[in-house]
């Protein structure tokens, strides 16, 4: 099929609504992982809330924390959902407690950043991404403070509270409600309590015991500055994995609707193609048919005029007092009168159409009357016949077959030399199929001419019109058979007709 402005046309459209598709389906897969990975951070926002309530429980004296009693109650949460460890950092971004396992704080730049993604975790630290600082938000400019059971002194421990320093008025340190037992330093020892600061500081101040020195240099190293959340990347990468699954298979449906559409169309260009050449063909064959009716009658009303022209030139030649000259002028005008009219006999035979009475016909009969009719000629060369004798009934034309076998019988008579052979065989195929073969000893027909030899006008015989091959075959293909020349061993030529229907076997 040629290619038409409008088939680039439709296959321009189809690319170009394929392409579309795939990117669709690639900027969705896009926003649905980048939704996925917002609902995890979501969800570490959620933990860092609840993180929040944890520090709040655990904490004892002013910003001071257990670490024992901290990451206990941390491991209880990280059994929760996909959260894998939480880690509390100080100013250096050290660890100072932490639970869970994959622990990674590399690189370090992450925590300026908020999160570092990996294929199996992402680490989320507790800045802008996860909202509220809150540490800051307990301890407000005073980090919290993760001590170990071996950092309280001598005379605290984790289940203990501390003893109450030197206070001016034991009434006034128990109305503080003081978590030491319902004692408060005085306001120069730095301590507060938990409802808030009284002369200015910010809530959780110094311990009593320590130094402002050591309280110092404790912020640096235990004092939690910030805090990460490692979260498990199983959920995020599943229900990627499986929108990626979808996304490919509207894809590749995509692609097979495309490649669907382009063949559709391709059927229908050539349908439509094929439909108006099979118009202007009717149309064609209308024609000719009606042109070869025309022949068919011009051929029939010349056959008068030769007849007349024939019985003249015999009246002629058999005048006795008509000189010689003119009595062997007169027998050639008769031999080319009756060469012409065979031509148009052959003619009027071919263009006639072919309307099938179909009956059954016992083939062996048929082969030999017509035999019998070629008996002159097969006598004059002393041909050896050979015809089967197996009776076979098929479904014919009676006359159409008798004309078939007349022309093929009479080419290989007229092939053969003298004392030559010729054989007509059939046998049955497939059950209900006769194939019928005519073979001949004569010089066969060359490789090149095995197919011309059925059209019209073509001969190699001198004297023959080159319709009677083509007469055959019109037969043949009236009653839905095949025939086809091939080469006889060890010379001449076989023609065979396959697929004749066998009705009954005699």
């Amino acid at each position: 099929m040629n290619i038409t402005r409008r088939t680039l046309l439709v296959c321009g459209l189809l690319l170009a609504a394929w392409g579309i598709v795939l990117v669709w389906q690639g900027v969705e897969h896009v926003r649905v992982r980048n939704s996925a990975r917002a609902a995890l951070i979501n969800r570490a926002k959620d933990i860092s809330g609840i993180l929040g309530l944890v520090l709040r429980s655990q904490r004892r004296f002013g910003g001071v924390i257990s670490k024992e009693r901290l990451e206990s109650a941390l491991k209880d949460l990280v059994k929760q959902g996909d959260l894998i460890a939480i880690g509390l950092l100080n100013a250096s971004g050290e660890v100072v407690a932490s639970t869970g396992t994959h622990l990674d704080l590399e690189p370090k730049d992450f925590l300026r950043s908020g999160e570092h993604w990996t294929s199996q975790s992402v680490t989320l630290a507790n800045l802008v991404d996860l909202g509220t600082n809150v540490t800051r938000e307990l301890g407000g400019t005073n980090p919290t403070i993760v001590l170990t059971r071996h950092d309280f002194p001598a005379p605290f421990d984790t289940n203990r509270v501390a003893p109450p320093p030197p206070g001016p008025d034991p009434d006034q340190a128990s109305s503080t409600n003081a978590p030491d037992g319902g004692h408060s330093p005085p306001p120069s020892s730095g301590w507060t309590g938990r409802r808030g600061p009284r002369d200015g500081r910010p809530p959780f101040g110094r311990p009593p015991w320590m130094s402002e020195d050591d309280y110092k240099s404790l912020i640096q190293k235990q004092g939690v500055h910030s805090f990460v959340i490692v979260m498990s990347t199983h959920s995020l990468r599943a229900l990627c994995n499986q929108d990626l699954w979808l996304r490919s298979i509207i894809g590749f449906l995509a692609t097979v609707s495309v490649i669907g559409s382009w063949f559709a169309w391709r059927n229908l260009a050539k349908s439509s193609d094929l439909q108006i050449r099979l118009i202007r063909a009717s149309e064609l064959n209308l024609r000719l048919k009606e042109m070869n009716l025309a022949a068919a009658g011009l051929a029939h009303e010349t056959r008068n005029p030769l007849n007349i022209i024939r019985g003249l030139a015999q009246l002629i030649s058999k005048q006795q007092e008509a000189p010689p000259e003119v009595q062997k002028k007169s027998r050639e005008i008769i031999d080319e009168a009756d060469r012409v009219t065979a031509q148009l006999n052959e003619f009027i035979n071919y263009s006639r159409p072919r309307e099938l009475r179909r009956s059954g016909i016992p083939l062996g009969p048929v082969v030999h009357d017509v035999l019998r009719a070629l008996n002159c000629d097969i006598e004059e060369k002393n041909i050896r016949l050979q015809v089967f004798e197996e009776q076979f009934t098929i479904d014919a034309d009676e006359q159409l077959l008798r004309q078939a076998l007349f022309n093929l019988l009479l080419n290989a008579t007229q092939a053969v030399e003298a004392n030559g052979q010729i054989q007509v065989l059939a046998e049955r195929q497939r059950g209900s199929e006769v194939l019928l073969e005519i073979r001949d000893d004569g010089p066969g027909v060359p490789p090149d001419r095995r197919t011309e030899i059925f059209k019209p006008y073509f001969t190699t015989n001198e004297k023959g019109t080159g319709l009677g091959l083509a007469v055959v075959q019109q037969i043949v293909l009236a009653h839905g058979w095949e025939i086809e020349c091939l080469p006889n061993q060890p010379r001449g030529a076989v023609f065979r007709i396959s697929h004749l229907q066998l009705t009954a076997r005699a």
